[in-house]
């Protein structure tokens, strides 16, 4: 059956990084993705974690009794600017690394490309992708990539059709649910289309930006870039849940021993530990009623 993992971002700023294994236990939780630390894999830099850090990281995994479903990184791999894409491919082939140290057979990453450079930045994912593949599949490690809102594909169909233009079974797709409006809000028919190469779904809430004429939330000045998103409580927003698990139950991914549901609540630090529990209980009863 899917495995229900938890997003530590929020605990980032009350414990250090070999305590989290012990919290995410704490909380409830079997699971959880390791996501951009400073101690491990920031934001576009290179990896910081050696083999002692690593070593020690497993150690208290096992402890804790809880396991690393998947690495998320997030590297310039589709830069339209050839050295950040080469910086960016360099770090995530020590990603690669970590993960196989860790026994995580799991990496979930976003496009990081650029909108404004739509075509430069899929050329260079594509040469991004020829130079990881091979290490990806000498370690046996799937990789699955979110369209992030600003990147340079955010429709959720338009993505699937770049992914599938590799024709490698070792990348798949990242479903965000806070993302769900900035796709296209197709989960119904989008989800069926990309089947087994669904590898993740991230759980967290938002407002639909179309609604109210476009004025469901405002930035300013009017008719900028910005591209606004939340990632609250399920629930507390506009995304239908109960759609989205239909269609997760009707496709076999809720089955799936290798399918994993990210709860990645971000905007409610003051209440981390109300918020990860209730993000448990939800996720618990949606798999249950839309399991086969």
């Amino acid at each position: 059956m899917v495995k229900i993992a938890y997003d530590p971002t929020p605990l980032h700023h009350e414990f250090p990084l070999l305590e989290f294994p012990d919290v995410v236990a704490r909380l409830g939780f079997e699971h959880f993705q390791l996501t951009p630390h400073a101690d491990f894999s920031p934001f576009f830099r290179h990896p910081k974690a050696d083999d002692q850090l690593v070593a020690a990281l497993r150690k208290r995994v096992a402890d804790a009794g809880v396991t690393i479903t998947s690495l998320l990184p997030v590297q310039r791999i589709s830069w339209p600017d050839e050295a950040q894409r080469a910086a960016a491919v360099r770090n995530f082939r020590r990603v690669i690394q970590l993960a196989a140290e860790l026994e995580v057979t799991v990496i979930n990453t976003e496009f990081s490309g650029r909108p404004e450079r739509a075509e430069d930045s899929e050329a260079a994912f594509y040469q991004s992708m020829e130079e990881l593949l091979p290490d990806l599949e000498r370690e046996g490690i799937t990789l699955n990539i979110d369209p992030h809102p600003d990147d340079f594909v955010e429709d959720g169909l338009e993505a699937w059709r770049v992914i599938r233009g590799l024709n490698n079974p070792h990348v798949g797709f990242v479903y965000v649910g806070s993302h769900t409006f900035h796709y296209g809000d197709r989960a119904a028919t989008l989800l069926p289309e990309i089947g087994l190469r669904l590898g993740a779904v991230y759980a967290a809430d938002t407002f639909d930006h179309h609604r109210s004429h476009g004025l469901r939330y405002i930035s300013n000045p009017p008719g900028n870039a910005a591209r606004v998103h939340q990632h609250l409580d399920l629930g507390a927003g506009d995304v239908d849940w109960e759609t989205l698990f239909a269609t997760l139950g009707a496709t076999g991914f809720l089955d799936r021993e290798d399918a994993i549901i990210v709860s990645n609540v971000f905007a409610e630090d003051e209440r981390w530990e109300d918020s990860a529990r209730h993000q448990l209980t939800r996720l618990r009863e949606l798999v249950a009623m839309h399991t086969a």
